[in-house]
């Protein structure tokens, strides 16, 4: 596998690759990114990652200093599964200027769920993924389902843009006791990593409730908001959207209309975790 620090090189090792499939990481790489490499063998070659924690989407407060980086580790898992090129560049490559050009997802997208608690992360993640494709020139890109909200951002993005890159998604790695696959996950204290796995069981009640025909979509969000209270949670949501554009769905909402989503984030101690699952 070869590691290129610098767009330039890039090009040239990718000169003449017309099938290119790109799984863009932050590192701190774990089975599910594993999962997103070798899908997207399966739809390209060669396969190109990335390395980058992109600044611009980490608010003030969050945790961009203390994001769990191990280089060493992700280069061997990435050699061991056959990338051809591991792209890694610094900020000054990335941003050798201010990046004052930014793309901005419509507000009833890119405002809503995450948007809503995290102002300006997904401005950050649309600008980056743009750059990020702008130097591989992929196409095709893996995208996880966990990031649920982030994967309809930048297949929409796509398709606006009229990108040449077909945008795969990937379904949630799971640890045995059910808990999505997350870098943060390595936050949680033992007792906590024990109690993780909750948030899951929560949606899997939700889901439980609209497939057995209840219709109060509110009382059934405000009740899963309510039991992860009662265990120590702090949640910033869980909500039920419609999949297709994660609006709320219509009022009166029946099995005949679209199917839906349900998408949570919540605080475990000083851990932010995310997870959703489908209807």
């Amino acid at each position: 596998m070869k590691v290129v620090r610098s767009i330039e090189e890039l090009r040239s090792q990718l000169l003449g690759q017309l099938r290119t499939a790109f799984v863009p990481t932050m590192g701190n790489l774990h089975a599910g990114h594993l999962s997103l490499i070798k899908l997207a063998a399966r739809h390209g070659d060669p396969v190109v990652a990335s390395i980058f924690v992109n600044r611009l989407q980490f608010g003030p407060k969050e945790d961009f200093d203390s994001y769990p980086r191990t280089f060493e580790a992700d280069c061997d898992k990435l050699a061991k599964l056959g990338v051809y090129v591991l792209f890694a560049p610094d900020e000054r490559e990335l941003y050798p200027e201010p990046q004052e050009y930014r793309v901005s997802p419509p507000r009833q997208l890119g405002d809503t769920l995450e948007g809503e608690f995290r102002p300006g992360f997904f401005v950050g993640v649309t600008t980056v993924v743009l750059k990020l494709f702008s130097c591989v020139q992929p196409r095709a890109a893996v995208f996880g389902k966990k990031d649920y909200q982030q994967l309809m951002i930048v297949r929409n993005m796509c398709r606006q843009f009229a990108l040449p890159c077909e945008i795969i998604a990937a379904e949630t790695v799971r640890a045995d006791d059910g808990l999505a696959l997350s870098s943060r996950n390595g936050y949680l204290s033992e007792e906590e990593r024990a109690e993780a796995p909750a948030l899951y069981k929560v949606l899997q009640a939700v889901r439980e409730r609209v497939v057995n025909g209840e219709r109060s979509l509110a009382d059934i969000e405000n009740d899963a908001i309510s039991e992860l209270r009662s265990r120590g949670w702090r949640p910033d949501y869980v909500s039920l959207r419609r999949r297709g554009d994660l609006q709320l769905p219509p009022t009166g909402w029946g099995k005949e209309d679209e199917p839906l989503v349900v998408l949570a984030a919540a605080h475990l101690g000083k851990t932010r975790l995310i997870d959703n699952l489908e209807i």
